[in-house]
């Protein structure tokens, strides 16, 4: 019974000590706070009880009332915190801003249509909202009103909601035209998440808990398929042999220069006259995990630049793009889960992920320094694993080193790392199966580069090339093709250092990006 006694009260120190951090927490919030508060909770607490809120503490309570907020589980406060800009505050809960933004695309609560308004609040200024109301001043009454209390108005008198944006566009249109930009770039994110029902809980655990289905002996009979010390005229004729025999599809380019690359290009081209379907109703999902910084290894400065040509060029492609930062194993884990189990693939034409960290052989680093397989990411993607990316080509494309066999410069770095470890064989990097293409930066066994203010040679190389053959309307493998020529005549200051970068794929069509119909902005 002592002992019992001792547990109550034990539980009693930790509840009291977690509200005192919400009481903290309170005391650094202004008025204005608790009302972008109160704001980004409607339609996860009851309106009453949001109206009757005068402090931040009263909001708090009604989040533990409404199981949203426990001390075993702070994240949905944190996620408020972090949209209203108080992100020094995260450190009450034991988050920082980089663990909130990692975790935001995998716990995040708060509705893309709620994030809209608020977005749209922060960008609708004192004479804006005047305006706003004058066109609408029949049906609003006669009170003193904010952004938010505005938007909340129209909400309440059902001329908005998140399936019904009409009223707002036309105010923005008026008044602040640049806001329309939100409103489409809302629409394009909710026919990505809507496209069919949320995975509920069970499912999510069954999809969670499927064995991997590719075998290592599946992977060895599909690499024969790959050109090794022989001519590739003789390996290719052989593996189309293979693939007749075993069904499976045929791999093929090793990072191939000049004449032999155009070659392969022409080749492939005139076989392959089907292309992969475009036209669903969202292009699909791209998934950028960039990691920056490691806890002994050092900082991989410029990838920020990769990042953000990345984000642009596959948005103006008209993918919605997820951006993970200094992603841990753990955090990577959740991301491939989220991602395998997607319910937004189903209706998506394509899916991309890439990565930029450190690397070795076959594998690369998350930000805690563990050695991730490539493989074991690109196997979350098969058919039986992710059926919603079925028959759809999936485009892994992964900036690091794959070993280290020569020295940086000092204003280009090596994503390379000690190549001294039993090295994970690039064999295991692609499932066997159709519809994969992995685009590494560089060949085993050798540097890739990243210039310190500019970015990779090969991210950026990649990305321009992207934003000026698909208006031409070119293949993804004649695209890579030029990605790869224009690498490799790429030389650092001192003209010793040099890069080849190698794709390799299972790709059984063309694959051919629509053209998008705006400018691309960078």
């Amino acid at each position: 019974m002592a002992m019992k006694s001792q547990g109550s009260s034990s539980d009693k120190n930790c509840k009291v000590s977690f509200r005192k951090k919400l009481l903290i927490i309170d005391s650094n919030l202004e008025v204005k706070d608790v009302e972008r508060l109160k704001f980004l909770c409607i339609g996860l607490v009851p309106n009453k009880k949001l109206e009757k809120s005068s402090s931040a503490s009263d909001v708090f309570e009604h989040l533990l009332a409404e199981d949203l907020l426990s001390e075993g589980d702070s994240f949905f406060l944190a996620e408020l915190l972090y949209i209203i800009g108080q992100k020094k505050l995260l450190q009450y809960l034991n988050y920082t801003k980089e663990e909130v933004e990692q975790l935001l695309p995998i716990k995040g609560k708060i509705s893309l249509f709620r994030n809209l308004l608020y977005e749209l609040s922060q960008s609708i200024d004192s004479e804006n909202l005047k305006e706003m109301i004058f066109l609408l001043n029949d049906s609003l009454p006669k009170t003193e009103m904010t952004s938010l209390s505005f938007l909340a108005l129209l909400e309440k008198q059902d001329k908005i909601d998140e399936d019904n944006l009409t009223c707002l566009e036309d105010l923005c249109k008026v008044v602040v035209p640049k806001l329309l930009r939100n409103i489409e770039k809302y629409k394009r994110e909710k026919a990505a998440q809507l496209v069919t029902p949320p995975v509920d809980k069970e499912a999510e655990l069954l999809c969670q808990g499927e064995e991997e289905l590719v075998s290592q002996t599946d992977i060895k009979t599909f690499l024969e398929a790959l050109p090794q010390e022989e001519s590739w005229q003789n390996k290719h004729a052989r593996s189309n042999g293979n693939r007749a025999t075993n069904g499976a599809p045929s791999l093929v380019s090793r990072g191939m220069q000049g004449a032999s690359a155009n070659t392969l290009n022409s080749e492939t081209s005139t076989q392959w006259a089907p292309t992969y379907r475009m036209n669903r109703d969202h292009r699909g999902l791209c998934v950028i995990v960039n990691n920056h910084s490691f806890i002994s290894l050092r900082d991989r400065r410029g990838t920020h630049k990769d990042a953000e040509i990345l984000r642009g060029v596959f948005q103006w492609l008209g993918f919605t793009v997820h951006i993970y930062n200094d992603v841990t194993k753990v955090v990577m884990e959740e991301v491939l889960q989220k991602q395998k189990c997607n319910p937004a693939h189903a209706d998506g034409d394509c899916f991309v992920f890439c990565i930029l960290t450190h690397g070795e052989y076959g594998a690369v680093y998350s930000s805690d320094e563990a050695l991730i397989p490539i493989r074991e990411i690109t196997s979350h993607f098969t058919a039986l694993q992710c059926p919603g990316l079925a028959e759809k080509p999936k485009l892994f494309f992964i900036q690091a080193c794959q070993g280290e066999k020569i020295q940086p410069s000092k204003s280009i770095e090596a994503d390379a790392l000690n190549p001294e470890q039993a090295p994970t064989s690039l064999q295991d990097s692609i499932p066997v199966e159709a519809d994969f293409l992995l685009g590494l930066a560089t060949v085993p066994g050798y540097v890739s580069f990243r210039h310190v203010e500019e970015g990779s040679w090969y991210i950026q190389s990649l990305c321009n090339h992207l934003k000026v053959l698909v208006p031409r309307q070119e293949d993804i493998l004649s695209i890579l093709t030029a990605v790869n020529d224009d690498v490799s005549r790429r030389v650092d200051k001192q003209g010793t250092k040099k890069q080849m970068p190698q794709p390799a794929f299972t790709l059984r069509k063309k694959l051919v990006f629509p053209v998008p119909l705006d400018a691309l902005s960078l």
